[in-house]
């Protein structure tokens, strides 16, 4: 077994609180931990993703739509599409990104 914790997980290369979990041929999973008021900005990717909110609140956001997320929701965005999260709550909010490449 291979275990990876959030204090040994190596950081993510953009400047957010954000680890990354696991590194396989076909899928990663990020750990992002968003302060109130953070944001991950829009952005796209070539690869399909899924958001999984473990705690918090915030909005994800594409070029066409804006949601509420809240605890165990998740949202999934395909490839080429731009996606972005904001933390609009008073705590933090988690979110496991499932990249799956």
């Amino acid at each position: 077994m291979k275990i990876t914790t959030l204090k040994t997980a190596e950081k993510v290369p953009f400047n957010l609180d954000g680890k990354m979990m696991y590194i396989g041929l076909n899928v990663e999973l990020v750990h992002l931990n968003l302060k109130p008021g953070d944001v991950l900005e829009k952005h796209s990717n070539p690869f399909d993703v899924v958001f999984y909110i473990l705690e918090g609140k915030g909005v994800v956001e594409t070029d066409d739509e804006s949601i509420n997320v809240e605890p165990d929701m998740t949202i999934e965005i395909e490839m080429g599409i731009n996606r972005g999260i904001t933390n609009t709550g008073d705590n933090v909010l988690r979110v496991l990104v499932v990249k799956i490449l």
